[in-house]
């Protein structure tokens, strides 16, 4: 095969942060793929055709990729944050398992800032300590499994980032996310809220979980509870690398 699929990961929002890897991978391509609001942010130029698609056509989207791919065509497809953070990654290689005359087909796989990092690193330090990722959606996978998994973080005491907290299809799984974090004993952790991180609409708020309200958050926020140590420094909350 004389085509190639790159999986790319466009970072939380700012140009600046865009890999020179990943930006190369555009330079070179001759066709993206993508959720229509992360296909938007890559410059239209001539010789690249733009794929736009909904948000719940990633297999859809998995497959036409390796199509044009196969056919010797230089194929990106862009994911916000990092591809293998609840994101493209996992999708084509699903695709892939299907499909067996694909399975030669040059493939890499280009990290990016996650939105966790990116919320972190404007927060101070909150996961300098262990930490774990929990996707609050139950598009592909039941409540009754996210439910399990928050109950033991918040036992391990990991700092807990949540994507996909709200939406307006599932307008209430953070608050039900909260109820089981405080049945924990969490209420005393420091919730972040960081909204469309690293863009012009930034915001970070932070307070203890028992004062936080689910609607504080949407599908541009990326939530961090702290572990049980988690504390503030000035404007600043970190996790210590000291455990107790």
């Amino acid at each position: 095969m004389t085509g190639s699929l790159t999986i790319a990961g466009l970072g939380p929002g700012a140009e600046a942060l865009i890999t020179p890897e990943v930006s190369t991978a555009l330079a070179e391509a001759t066709d993206v793929f993508g959720y229509g609001p992360y296909v938007v942010r890559v410059p239209a130029r001539e010789g690249l055709t733009l794929h736009p698609s909904d948000n719940r056509q990633e297999a859809r989207r998995a497959v036409d990729a390796m199509r044009l791919a196969s056919e010797g065509r230089s194929v990106v497809i862009v994911s916000s944050g990092d591809p293998g953070v609840f994101a493209m990654a996992s999708a084509v290689f699903e695709a892939l398992e299907d499909a067996p005359h694909w399975h030669s087909l040059p493939i890499r796989v280009l990290p990016g800032v996650t939105a966790m990092l990116a919320a972190a690193a404007r927060a101070g330090a909150p996961l300098g300590h262990d930490f774990c990722a929990i996707n609050l959606s139950d598009n592909l996978k039941p409540w009754k499994t996210i439910e399990k998994r928050l109950r033991l973080a918040a036992e391990a005491d990991f700092a807990i980032a949540l994507y996909n907290p709200r939406s307006v299809s599932r307008p209430d799984d953070l608050a039900r996310a909260f109820e089981i974090l405080m049945q924990a004993g969490c209420g005393a952790r420091i919730v972040i809220f960081a909204h469309a991180v690293m863009t012009a609409e930034e915001r970070i708020t932070s307070l203890p979980l028992s004062e936080a309200i689910a609607e504080m958050a949407d599908m541009r926020t990326l939530v961090i509870i702290g572990n049980s140590l988690t504390r503030r420094v000035g404007s600043w909350i970190y996790a210590p690398r000291r455990a107790s």
